[in-house]
């Protein structure tokens, strides 16, 4: 199914044109995109969208609770080839998506490396990778589970809106992704104010770091005294 976004906004680029594929329910979204793509034919973007997952997965293999009333979502994604230019596809996304929900009058903040929080409370969730071939970067893959009109488990929060136009402002946020995937700086930038700086020190290898900002490539930059570390997640 081909599919052209059209919600409204200044930040707004032009919308693409989507391949989607749309299911009731499915083991997981990222399992789904990963079988379509093998099987080549539809082009980019293209996006695995589901009522509800049985087995959601989040960061580092953990379950992520996807009942019907949220937006789950996987989705791969044109990207620069070069990946030192391009910019961190989950900077990218959870900044475009924190556009859309701002629009909403939502105060959200990033959480290192790949949650979006509003008051303290996760509302969203993202799974980001680049997937390579020789150096060259194919394609961007974003999962992105966004909480909704469902019951929600404790320390989360959710979006007061129909499940339709929670996917439509999640692939408005990839598509802003994708107009600033190769503007390192800009995304850099928009996701380092989102990070509610300063934050209490992280303790690595034993010390105490304090959190400076982000780095280009998506990594959180911390210091103790002289001493600098660039951290990064694995996803």
């Amino acid at each position: 199914m081909l599919f052209r976004s059209a919600l409204p906004g200044r930040h707004a680029p032009p919308p693409l044109p989507w391949h989607l594929r749309s299911l009731p329910v499915c083991a997981t979204t990222e399992l789904e995109l990963e079988r379509w793509l093998a099987a080549g034919a539809a082009g980019l973007p293209r996006a695995v969208l589901a009522r509800r997952q049985r087995f959601g997965r989040g960061q580092r293999g953990r379950t992520w609770l996807s009942p019907a009333g949220g937006a789950w979502i996987s989705a791969a994604l044109p990207w620069p080839q070069d990946p030192a230019l391009a910019a961190s596809p989950g900077l990218a996304a959870a900044v475009g998506l924190a556009l859309e929900l701002e629009e909403l009058g939502l105060a959200v903040q990033l959480k290192w490396p790949n949650d979006l929080l509003l008051n303290g409370r996760k509302i969203a969730g993202l799974l980001p990778r680049l997937r390579l071939r020789g150096g060259r970067v194919r394609w961007a893959q974003v999962g992105v589970g966004l909480n909704g009109r469902h019951r929600l488990p404790c320390g989360a929060a959710a979006v007061a809106l129909p499940a339709p136009s929670l996917v439509a402002r999640v692939l408005r946020g990839l598509e802003w992704a994708v107009a600033h995937a190769s503007e390192r700086e800009v995304v850099r930038r928009a996701a380092e104010q989102r990070l509610g700086l300063p934050l209490p020190p992280l303790w690595q290898d034993g010390l105490p770091w304090q959190v400076e900002g982000l780095a280009a490539d998506g990594g959180l930059r911390l210091r103790h005294g002289s001493r600098s570390l660039t951290l990064h997640r694995q996803f």
